[in-house]
C-alpha cells in the first residue's frame, strides 16, 4: 500500500463555531455535506460515498473547537477539522487535516473545495 502524505487546508467561513460545531459531529448533519450518508452505531461512524462504505471512530471532539475521527479501515490515518478563532477579527475558518496518495493529491483538494462549499450553502455562510 501506498504511503500517504498529510493534506492541510483552510477555510474561511461566514458562521459562528457553536452553529459550525454540529456539522462537524452530527450524523444528519455530516450527511448534509460531508458524504452521501452518515449512519452511526455503537461508537462507530459509517460515511457512504458512491455506495461505498467507510467507517471511522470519533477519537476526539472539543466542543466548539475540534473533532478527530480516525478510519478503522484505513489505519493509521485519520481526519481532522478545527474550527479556528482569529482573536482579534473573529473570523472563523475550518482548518483540515487529512491524509492522501500522492497521486491523488488535486483530486482531494477539490473534494474538501467542494465539501466546504455545500457546508457553506447549507450553513448559509
Amino acid at each position: 500500500m501506498a504511503e500517504k502524505i498529510k493534506l492541510d487546508l483552510e477555510y474561511v467561513l461566514n458562521s459562528s463555531p457553536r452553529i459550525l460545531f454540529p456539522y462537524l459531529q452530527e450524523p444528519n448533519e455530516l450527511a448534509q455535506w460531508f458524504a452521501d450518508d452518515v449512519n452511526y452505531h455503537d461508537g462507530i461512524y459509517e460515511f457512504m460515498w458512491d455506495n461505498e462504505s467507510h467507517r471511522a471512530k470519533l477519537v476526539a471532539a472539543k466542543e466548539n473547537k475540534s473533532v478527530k475521527f480516525k478510519w478503522l479501515d484505513d489505519e493509521p490515518y485519520f481526519f481532522e477539522i478545527e474550527i479556528v478563532q482569529d482573536e482579534l477579527t473573529n473570523d472563523v475558518a475550518l482548518s483540515i487535516t487529512d491524509y492522501v496518495k500522492e497521486d491523488n493529491l488535486d483530486d482531494r483538494k477539490k473534494i474538501w473545495d467542494n465539501s466546504i462549499g455545500y457546508l457553506q450553502s447549507v450553513i448559509g455562510a
